[in-house]
Order: structure tokens, then sequence, then C-alpha cells
């Protein structure tokens, strides 16, 4: 998949996803010198692992014909200092489900874990994930 990105202005990116023109701005946050008025670069690195989890979710759990009624993510991003890094990312998940067995749950939850932005993270950056299913 091929990206296009542009400064328009200071500390502000907008990229554009050649597949379907879709855009996305960035500034950086507040406490770097931004305006903060978009997601920063490091809170879409938060928000796309949640992201990714959830639609690894949804994929899996169509496959084995369970339907999710409803799924929410809250996301917290913790920097660490020196040199400026994300250093921990807290995902909280609520899963509603209509169907599936305590075996099901197991596998989805193991599925979520192993999502392609969560195994292409650094081992330093903390991954702290938990998965209620309901």
């Amino acid at each position: 998949m091929k990206f296009e990105l542009t400064y328009p202005e200071p500390l502000r990116t907008q990229a554009v996803h050649m597949g379907n023109q879709q855009t996305l701005v960035t500034d950086a946050p507040k406490d770097n010198g931004g305006i903060g008025d978009a997601f920063s670069p490091t809170d879409l690195v938060a928000v796309g692992l949640a992201s990714c989890i959830m639609t690894i979710l949804g994929l899996r759990a169509a496959s084995r014909e369970i339907r999710i009624l409803d799924m929410k993510a809250d996301v917290e991003k913790k920097m660490s200092p020196g040199p400026r890094r994300v250093g921990r990312i807290e995902v909280g998940l609520i899963v509603r489900l209509n169907g599936g067995t305590d075996e099901d749950r197991n596998w989805l939850r193991d599925e979520a874990l192993a999502c392609p932005v969560a195994l292409s993270l650094h081992p330093d950056l903390h991954q702290d994930i938990r998965i209620e299913f309901t």
C-alpha cells in the first residue's frame, strides 16, 4: 500500500491513502511544541494497535460465525523520557459476543494479541492489553 504525505504548515502533516484517497492529518503534540489539534504520530501508534486488535477480533469471530454485538476500546499511551518514544500502550477492550464458547474466547484473545501491529512494535514498547468478553 502506498501513501503520500505533505507538510502543509509547521508541525502538521497530511497523509493521503493512495488506494482510496482518504486523508489523515497529524499535529505535533502541545507538550512538544505543536498545537495539538489533531492526532500526533505517536497517538496513531497507540490507536493503530487498538484498531488492529479490534479488526482481527472481527475477522476471527466471523470465521467461526460468532457475532460481535458491540466492541469498545479505551487506549492510553505513555511516553518514555530520553530518548522520547512511546514506552507503554494500555488497551482495555470490552467485547460483547453473541455465541462462542470459552475455547472460542481464548482463541480470539490469542489471535488478537498476535495482530500485525502488535507484532511490528519494538519489544521495548510495553503492550498492556486486556480483553473482557461479555
